[in-house]
């Protein structure tokens, strides 16, 4: 049989076959692997017909570009790339010049608190051993990004996303190269902001979704961003794993789907066969949105850790600061060998997953299904009439 045809306004405007967008993940488990979304799962996405996009807010620049050049290796079709732009990264140290061991600026208070937690779960507290630099350190003027953005620039990738903040400082040079730029954003003003900016795509992201999340849900929030920034179009994310929800996605208005959780169990997937396995146990009601892991409101599998750390009502400190505090976390699970206490990054979806298998026929079976009901399930079932 041949292929399935799904075609929307996305795929002329990416040079991609089906309407689906793979989320360029980064590092989950505690950076136990590095980003999930490598070389091998964005290749496979792009060569089935989707959009591949590379994880690379878990990259230094230079392995970055070593992961755009593998991903060239592995296909010729169109992929991207995804880095956060926090407008408020390091508590705003951004700029200025930063003391030779950047944990001096963590508070003791936020420290002691998360070391009372960590003990009374049964992990001895040990700090990550590293060497201060030699001199002080003045961080990249516009946040953690900037070399990166260099490099996606310099590598001329197709498309860029920011996962988090506005690409607003980086338009004019990524549209010079002809990238197609897209926004993630979790609310209407922030959609505005970066329509108005100029971006190519606003990707709508409901609650629902794994990682960095906002508080509005998909089914709410995409049908007014769509009219709040027509006509720039939108594409959903959040709580898309089938071709249900990929047909849903599209009668809110968007041009396609945004998807994470249903690829974080595919074979290429780079993390931990442990963290897999606690998706495909989850429920429904298994994920809980926390900033214990980066600062900002992030879902993930719960655990006793993040409920501990809730319950306990411990401030999280600005993007950075709480990533540096949480290094120490990271190695004294890892050396108490509780790696299920480590980030989970997954969305609620995570209740319909029930095996591994490749990212091809995840991918294959989304649309199959969303062309099913379209031209088939939906009008056995339904009978519309507009007025006339």
């Amino acid at each position: 049989m041949g292929r399935p045809v799904l075609r929307t306004e996305l795929c002329d405007l990416l040079g991609i076959e089906y309407p689906v967008i793979l989320a360029g993940m980064g590092p989950v488990a505690g950076g136990l692997t590095g980003p999930v979304a490598t070389a091998p799962l964005v290749a496979a996405v792009s060569n089935a017909g989707g959009l591949g996009v590379i994880g690379g807010a878990g990259f230094s620049a230079e392995r970055l570009r070593e992961e755009i050049r593998k991903v060239r290796a592995l296909t010729d079709k169109p992929f991207g790339v995804d880095l956060l732009l926090p407008s408020n990264y390091m508590g705003g140290a951004a700029g200025g010049e930063m003391p030779r061991d950047p944990r001096e600026l963590i508070p003791a208070a936020a420290r002691e608190g998360l070391k009372k937690i960590v003990e009374e779960l049964g992990v001895p507290w040990k700090e990550m051993p590293r060497e201060p630099a030699a001199e002080p350190r003045r961080p990249r003027t516009g946040g953690m990004s900037d070399e990166q953005m260099e490099v996606v620039i310099e590598e001329k990738v197709p498309v860029f996303a920011s996962g988090l903040g506005s690409p607003a400082p980086w338009l004019d040079r990524l549209k010079a190269n002809g990238t197609k730029v897209l926004a993630l954003v979790g609310n209407v003003k922030n959609a505005k902001r970066v329509a108005a900016a100029g971006v190519d795509i606003v990707v709508a992201q409901g609650t629902e979704a794994g990682g960095h999340t906002g508080r509005v849900a998909t089914m709410a929030l995409v049908p007014q961003v769509v009219d709040a920034v027509a006509p720039t179009p939108v594409v959903a994310a959040g709580g898309i794993a089938d071709g249900r929800g990929v047909v849903a996605a599209l009668a809110l208005g968007a041009i396609g789907v945004w998807c994470g959780t249903a690829f974080l169990v595919s074979e290429e997937a780079n993390q931990p066969d442990l963290q897999k396995q606690r998706i495909l146990a989850a429920t429904d009601e298994d994920t809980r949105v926390t900033r214990l892991y980066s600062g900002k409101t992030m879902r993930n599998i719960t655990n006793p850790l993040i409920e501990a750390w809730e319950a306990a009502g411990i401030q999280a400190l600005p993007m950075g600061l709480q990533g540096l505090l949480i290094q120490d976390l990271v190695y004294s699970c890892r050396q108490a060998g509780r790696e299920d206490l480590l980030m989970n990054a997954a969305g609620q979806i995570s209740g319909m997953l029930n095996r591994i298998r490749p990212a091809a026929d995840i991918l294959h079976d989304m649309v199959a299904q969303a062309a099913q009901i379209l031209a088939r399930d939906l009008p056995a079932r339904v009978t519309a009439v507009p007025e006339s």
